[in-house]
């Protein structure tokens, strides 16, 4: 019997509707759920209020928070917003799903350690985020945690997709206008395309809601990114030299930098590669290789 043969539909709320990773959301579970999808419009996390009334209304057994405030570098001088949307609000809607006995989910960031670590991080690594972004996502994460409803956070990293605004596309943009490109190269971490991210999601949903065995609450952080790890001049490369093979077109050859040559208002942390296998072995889901998941973007814009 398949997942979907297993379960029954369910009433899902996404925010976050019109950002990257909510518009594939919307995609992976279209057509098999009664969905309720919410840009800024209609649900500002930053509207503490408007939050509580949108899930009071939707009534939704299973939320998926794809809404945040993203912008790393100028949330070093907007904290308080930050925190409101990324750590306040997070902790409202896990509130308001535990009244109605909901499942959320949430997604965070790598950011919430330091770097420093010389291996892949694990959830049970201490935190230590250098910047006001990553402390807004790690104050949701414990907001969450102690609303102590039903929750699944996936700490994900290095999010791109075919829309929005990611490092994928900006380096399109620029690969086609320039002739030369210097990007950092001493940062390392795993690109993941939201096409994994949800379809991830949505394998863990149909575990947890379909099958017995698997109904016990597993309230908790979980990473989820791409297999593999590279720089994001890595990552640079690899794009352009598959966006070659795809057009035979000519892209900007890239150089490695230093962080230090390309000083930023946040700083990011050196090591960013989170282990997947508590994800893996709680719910057998294992995400695709970020050259894969790159290829597979890709081949969506073309």
């Amino acid at each position: 019997m398949t997942a979907d043969a297993g379960r029954s539909p369910k009433r899902i709320l996404i925010l976050g509707a019109n950002g990257q990773l909510g518009i594939e959301l919307q995609r992976s579970f279209a057509g098999r759920d009664e969905i309720t999808a919410l840009g800024r419009d209609r649900c500002d996390l930053a509207d503490l209020g408007q939050v509580r009334r949108v899930v009071a209304e939707a009534k939704p057994e299973i939320i998926l928070n794809a809404a945040a405030y993203t912008a790393v570098d100028r949330a070093e001088s907007e904290p308080e917003l930050a925190q409101r949307v990324n750590g306040e609000a997070a902790g409202v809607l896990a509130e308001e799903a535990r009244k109605l006995s909901a499942l959320l989910i949430h997604y965070s960031t790598d950011y919430v350690f330091d770097g420093s670590k010389s291996g892949a991080w694990v959830e049970e690594d201490e935190t230590g985020p250098l910047n006001v972004y990553g402390a807004s996502k790690l104050a949701g994460e414990r907001s969450i945690a102690e609303a102590g409803g039903r929750y699944l956070i996936f700490r994900t990293s290095w999010v791109f997709s075919a829309h929005g605004h990611n490092f994928l596309r900006t380096m399109l943009r620029l690969g086609a206008e320039r002739d030369q490109l210097k990007i950092v190269s001493d940062q390392i971490g795993s690109p993941t395309s939201t096409f994994a991210i949800a379809s991830a999601t949505r394998q863990v949903i149909d575990r947890v809601t379909s099958d017995a065995a698997e109904s016990a609450d597993r309230s908790g952080v979980y990473h989820m990114t791409c297999a593999g790890q590279t720089s994001w001049c890595g990552f640079a490369e690899a794009i352009f030299q598959r966006a070659r093979k795809e057009d035979g077109g000519k892209w900007a050859s890239v150089t490695g930098i230093a962080s230090a040559e390309y000083p930023t208002p946040a700083r990011r942390p050196a090591n960013s590669v989170l282990s997947n296998e508590k994800l893996q072995l709680k719910f057998g889901v294992v995400l695709p290789s970020w050259e894969d998941a790159l290829e597979r973007t890709l081949k969506g814009i073309a």
